[in-house]
């Protein structure tokens, strides 16, 4: 049965998206790079581990950014910094392990991350009623590439770095209103993670929660949330462009 219209009375005239997890599968697509590299080695690791390991390290280095223990510093380093610390506890360190160039080539990993099924044609679908476009705390290029890679269709693209900022700080939802022209209750912020969602209802904007199962893995526990907490809760994609009468 096709989900029900929202019963929203009003309409977002823009959507920012969350991205890892949200619209990519960055488990799966960092689990098989590096199970990849480890083969060329002959290293046998747990490299759906890996990747939970490397992306535990996630919210840690921005906090570092984010209290002043590090000058900003964008993704891409901040990833590189990550694996640098975990490649010796999964075996990929050590007279077997990855060159320098190896290592550069797998933090880029985080570039080539594969889109959720339903995110492309869900997107497109969105995008003929509303400017659609990535709030992430990924930095431009990576974000480009990935739309590059996967197809993603946005109408343009807002990174935390053009702010300086990362999400939850305020500046980052309120500058995506800023940039799009529109006010902060006009946007709604779309993420698999209740605790952005929360951050960006916290600003006045309007929220969606598209719950992602796998994003760690099988082994995924959904987060909690109060019924009613969100403006909208969708399925995938899809289900958000029927809720919002995106034909």
């Amino acid at each position: 049965m096709p989900p029900s219209p929202s019963p929203m009375k009003t309409r977002p005239r823009a959507l920012a998206f969350d991205v890892f997890g949200t619209v990519v599968d960055w488990h799966g697509g960092i689990a098989r790079e590096a199970a990849a590299m480890a083969a060329r080695h002959r290293i046998e690791g747990d490299w759906p581990a890996f990747a939970n390991a490397w992306r535990a390290g996630y919210a840690p280095a921005m906090e570092q950014v984010r209290s002043g223990a590090l000058p900003w510093t964008h993704i891409d380093a901040l990833h590189r910094m990550i694996l640098d610390r975990i490649v010796a506890t999964h075996g990929l360190a050590g007279l077997n392990g990855l060159t320098a160039a190896e290592r550069d080539h797998l933090n880029r990993a985080w570039h080539r991350l594969p889109p959720w099924p339903d995110a492309v044609p869900g997107l497109a679908r969105l995008k003929r009623r509303f400017t659609i476009t990535p709030l992430s705390n990924g930095n431009f290029s990576l974000l480009t590439n990935l739309a590059k890679h996967g197809g993603l269709p946005w109408d343009c693209i807002v990174s935390a770095e053009l702010f300086g900022h990362y999400k939850p700080d305020p500046e980052t939802y309120l500058g995506c209103a800023r940039l799009l022209d529109v006010a902060a209750g006009e946007l709604m912020m779309v993420a698999c993670h209740p605790s952005d969602l929360r951050a960006a209802r916290a600003n006045g904007l309007m929220t969606a929660y598209v719950p992602r199962p796998l994003e760690h893995g099988a082994a995924t526990v959904l987060p909690s949330f109060d019924a009613g907490e969100f403006d909208l809760v969708a399925s995938d994609f899809e289900a958000l462009a029927a809720m919002l009468e995106a034909t």
